[in-house]
């Protein structure tokens, strides 16, 4: 099958396919005589673990570490699942950073219920502090949605 096929059938565009090969998630496809890529039906199943494995908050590095695994049949399915629980460590700390900065909002916003000018917006004092609230915790090196983690 072509790149677009592909991208249909895995249910992502052709852009995303490329990137895949250039991070080395997807192995080089076979090329017809006139240049063309052309795909096997393995394209799409591994297409659809990336996919699958993104949105349970893998990393593309980390994805890659999972298919390198998969390459080796004498790989115990031990290393895969130690990868799994490091992933719930690395859920379980954000969840506990998510939950504190809710409880800090949530402390800042019963600061704020009468109508003050906003020169006494007790918010927007305690953001200027910046001491009060420190960064969220750093997991894994990994940089995600604005935050260094």
């Amino acid at each position: 099958m072509t790149t677009g096929q592909l991208a249909k059938k895995a249910g992502v565009n052709i852009q995303t396919i490329r990137y895949y090969e250039r991070r080395g998630l997807m192995p080089k496809p076979h090329r017809r005589e006139s240049g063309y890529r052309e795909y096997s039906d393995e394209a799409v199943k591994r297409i659809q673990l990336i996919r699958h494995a993104k949105g349970l908050g893998f990393s593309l590095k980390e994805i890659h570490e999972l298919l390198s695994l998969s390459l080796d049949p004498e790989t115990p399915c031990s290393e895969v699942k130690k990868r799994a629980e490091a992933k719930i460590s690395d859920i379980d700390e954000r969840i506990k950073n998510l939950q504190w900065i809710k409880n800090s909002l949530l402390k800042l916003s019963k600061a704020c219920q009468r109508s003050w000018p906003i020169s006494e917006c007790p918010i927007l004092e305690a953001l200027e502090k910046q001491k009060r609230f420190p960064e969220p915790q750093i997991v894994q090196g990994e940089r995600r949605r604005g935050y260094d983690r």
